[in-house]
């Protein structure tokens, strides 16, 4: 990893934090967030001519202080008046602890962010898209891109949501465990989204953001430490761990993607997959059983298996079906007709993925097309599967995606010498 990558990583790590400082001590949600972002810049320009400080987090909330201060000062007849009365209450002096001292600064607000972010005045998709911006740092096409939505759709539902949370009047504090269940769909919703974007980024160079999957385990963590009896927290930590298990061998030296069937397996991480496992066995055995649960029972079947013709297909489809009538939603069907086609055979697989075809939420997806393809390889449908994995290829902006969509669509050309009813 490259020293730029290296500091992108840190200050993607500190920003939330960063802006939980600034939101506990002075609210205004975009004003703390606009000086954070000015502190980022700030560090991203000074930091690698003059070295990272000592302490890193205390110069950014230093910094960052300072330029909402100096924001307030100047514009004290357009801030709230309580805003303005803690500014007030806050000396210059105490804007940031000195390196190693204990104070305010240094303990971690991310998940009291990540609960307002979720405040009920919002919508759901409102909330989590403001946490994936303040929570995460994720731009806003990724966020758009996770949605399913234009770029041009997801920036003002961002910019709402901040109003709404100012207008609402939220106070930065952890909300009481009455109302801070009503919040957890959405709360589970971001770090569901966070770590998928994370596990296969949406678009450049690499198929992992391993900051992105290691933040979503860690904010589940707090949750699950925070609410250790529901089901669905355990359940959404033990997808996130027994998915994670498989990122080392999901690449080959190359950076190139290796699908699940292929992997070596014992590059899988056996202390993950024994707690997914116990996680998920225990939700299942004491709670309502809800998606999260469901779907870390599929990801630990797969992992279970010494070798891929050992995975259990029957029981992935059973599940399959069961998440469908729970949470319908087009990936649940796309991922119960491979499970179908393993089980049923392929043709019944492309059968049921022709109820996705007028889906608006697919139209530009890359992923039906993939699956399509993957399917109709398996049926011995060559020119159908080598046109579907092109055209996968040119609509996913993951670069090691489209290596693999492109290989696979050229194994498939007749001139490559492969017979007819080959499916490799």
């Amino acid at each position: 990893m490259s020293a730029t990558e290296r500091l992108g990583d840190l200050l993607r790590e500190l920003a939330p934090q960063v802006l939980g400082v600034l939101m506990r001590r002075y609210g205004g949600f975009e004003e703390c967030e606009d000086a954070v972002q000015e502190a980022l810049l700030a560090a991203a320009a000074q930091w690698p001519g003059e070295g990272i400080p000592d302490s890193p987090r205390a110069w950014l909330i230093t910094v960052a202080s300072r330029r909402l201060v100096d924001h307030i000062r100047s514009e004290q007849a357009r801030r709230r008046r309580e805003v303005v009365a803690a500014v007030q209450e806050a000396p210059d002096a105490e804007l940031a602890p000195a390196p190693g001292e204990e104070g305010p600064g240094d303990r971690d607000d991310t998940l009291t962010l990540l609960f307002l972010c979720c405040h009920p005045a919002l919508t759901p998709a409102s909330q989590v898209a403001l946490t994936l911006r303040a929570v995460s740092g994720l731009t806003t096409a990724e966020i758009a891109r996770a949605f399913l939505v234009p770029e041009a759709t997801m920036a003002p539902r961002i910019s709402r949501a901040k109003q709404r949370i100012k207008a609402a009047g939220a106070s930065f504090e952890l909300p009481p465990p009455q109302e801070r269940a009503g919040r957890l769909d959405a709360v589970l919703q971001v770090l569901y989204l966070i770590f998928n974007e994370g596990y296969t980024a949406s678009s450049g160079p690499d198929l992992h953001r391993g900051e992105l999957t290691a933040e979503a385990i860690r904010l589940t963590r707090l949750v699950h430490r925070s609410l250790p009896g529901d089901g669905e927290v355990a359940g959404l930590l033990a997808l996130m761990l027994l998915t994670d298990a498989r990122r080392q061998a999901r690449t080959s030296p190359d950076g190139a993607l290796v699908p699940l069937a292929e992997q070596d397996r014992g590059r899988w991480d056996a202390a993950l997959v024994e707690e997914g496992t116990a996680l998920v066995t225990t939700a299942m055995s004491t709670s309502s059983l809800g998606p999260y649960q469901l779907q870390a029972a599929i990801a630990a079947l797969p992992v279970q298996a010494p070798r891929a013709e050992d995975t259990d297909w029957e029981q992935i489809r059973i599940l399959y079906g069961i998440l469908g009538r729970i949470t319908p939603n087009p990936m649940v069907t796309l991922n119960h007709a491979v499970a179908v086609a393993m089980t049923r055979g392929p043709r019944a697989g492309l059968d049921l993925l022709e109820s996705l075809d007028d889906d608006p939420r697919l139209a530009r997806h890359h992923r039906l097309h993939a699956v399509r393809a993957h399917l109709q390889e398996l049926a011995g449908e060559h020119a159908g599967a080598r046109e579907n994995y092109r055209l996968a290829a040119r609509l996913t902006t993951s670069l090691p995606e489209q290596r693999y969509l492109r290989d696979r669509a050229a194994a498939l050309d007749p001139g490559n010498g492969r017979a007819p009813g080959e499916t490799g």
